[in-house]
């Protein structure tokens, strides 16, 4: 598995299908943000971050699913219609919540636990959402499977993700804590929206990586 090759490939796609992308995934992406904020005005500080998990589950499944399957149309050189995408990603929605609500559960869990742990976790379930929606795998095959997927591949897939999403979450934690944002409800939504896009490159890396990963599993 060459991780650059893999970063470069993904990065003239992303940047390549930058419209049809913003297309798809920012109306969803913008409404989640508005939700966001309402929990953030609802709740108090020691149960926003759960609040905040559950509101994420009613939006992120849709765009996610509705972005692997257009990765997965492209890479086969088809062009599908945009609402045929979000609609199967709708029809998906029930079974990839509930994998990404236990995802979730478990990285959060780890991190809490001892931060090593929650990495290892996001390494290890990278995989999952990708077989549940491309092989139609159960919610919990899809992990187990995830984990066999990734096996011998840690430390350069979390090089990867660190790489993506690191920055990201800096930009995060630093407009959190920045009382211009605080004050500001458009511009604090406009950032959380970008950073939100942003981190969508790293769906079409690790499509890539998984990809790459089935390819050489199947020819084994």
């Amino acid at each position: 598995m060459n991780i650059l090759t893999a970063l470069r490939d993904a990065w003239y796609f992303f940047t390549h299908n930058l419209t049809a992308i913003a297309c798809l995934c920012l109306p969803l992406i913008v409404l989640e943000g508005l939700l966001l904020q309402q929990v953030d005005q609802l709740t108090d500080s020691a149960s926003t971050l759960q609040w905040r998990l559950l509101a994420g589950l009613l939006f992120y499944p849709i765009y996610s699913a509705a972005l692997i399957l257009f990765l997965d149309a492209r890479s086969r050189g088809a062009s599908p219609r945009l609402l045929d995408l979000l609609a199967a990603g709708l029809r998906l929605w029930p079974s990839f919540a509930l994998l990404a609500g236990i995802s979730t559960f478990a990285i959060v869990l780890g991190a809490y636990l001892f931060v090593l742990p929650g990495l290892w976790l996001m390494v290890k379930l990278a995989f999952a959402e990708y077989l549940l929606v491309l092989r139609g795998l159960s919610p919990l095959k899809a992990l187990q499977e995830s984990f066999t997927l990734t096996t011998g591949y840690f430390w350069p897939m979390l090089g990867c993700i660190l790489g993506i999403m690191l920055p990201l979450w800096l930009l995060d934690g630093w407009s959190q804590s920045n009382p211009a944002f605080e004050s500001n409800a458009l511009a604090s939504l406009a950032l959380d929206c970008l950073s939100r896009f942003a981190q969508l490159f790293s769906t079409v890396v690790l499509f890539r990586l998984f990809m790459l990963r089935s390819l050489k599993a199947d020819s084994e």
